[in-house]
């Protein structure tokens, strides 16, 4: 089944804006959910921030008031996890993006499908409109996400890229990775 229907996190957000990506989100979906408390966060948390400034002035967020699940909530996450994972329950067609790791245990926890930011380039390239995961995630890391180098070798698997990495140092080695700091997601 095609997927056409998101809800998404901050952090996904202020990495694909970061990395000038962000334009694939309307070409892979025509539903693009940001619960209120996201929108919050990015725009009114960061005002100074790229992220913050290019969201407030795009077409495609469905801004969306949220009434958080108990069962999300009792997870202790942050209000814009507990609202993704509270809209993406409640509304089965739509997959959660997000990258925070009790978010995502949650979502596995409470069977809510999810992508992480390094899956939407995989998906980006699997419907032509990328040509490289391998350098989408070195954007990725160069604006600030952290991703093991674990995680890089699965999503360049799934694009067919996992070769790429071995004949010459690719993404492994280009780009400076730092460990994820505290308040990182």
């Amino acid at each position: 089944m095609r997927i056409d229907s998101i809800v998404i996190n901050a952090s996904p957000l202020i990495t694909l804006f970061r990395s000038d990506q962000a334009d694939l989100l309307p070409r892979l979906f025509t539903h693009i959910v940001v619960p209120e408390a996201v929108w919050q966060e990015v725009v009114l948390g960061g005002r100074e921030d790229a992220a913050a400034c290019r969201l407030a002035r795009q077409p495609w967020p469905l801004r969306t008031d949220v009434v958080p699940s108990p069962r999300v909530a009792e997870w202790g996450l942050g209000a814009g996890e507990t609202g993704v994972l509270s809209h993406a329950l409640a509304n089965p067609g739509l997959r959660a993006v997000i990258d925070d790791m009790d978010a995502r245990r949650c979502a596995k926890t409470l069977n809510i499908p999810i992508f992480g930011t390094g899956g939407l380039l995989v998906l980006a390239k699997r419907r032509g409109l990328l040509s490289s995961v391998n350098e989408g995630i070195a954007k990725l890391r160069g604006a600030g996400l952290w991703l093991s180098d674990d995680v890089v070798r699965l999503l360049l698997m799934h694009a067919g890229e996992a070769g790429d990495a071995i004949g010459r140092h690719a993404i492994l080695d280009e780009v400076p990775r730092r460990p994820p700091l505290p308040g990182d997601e």
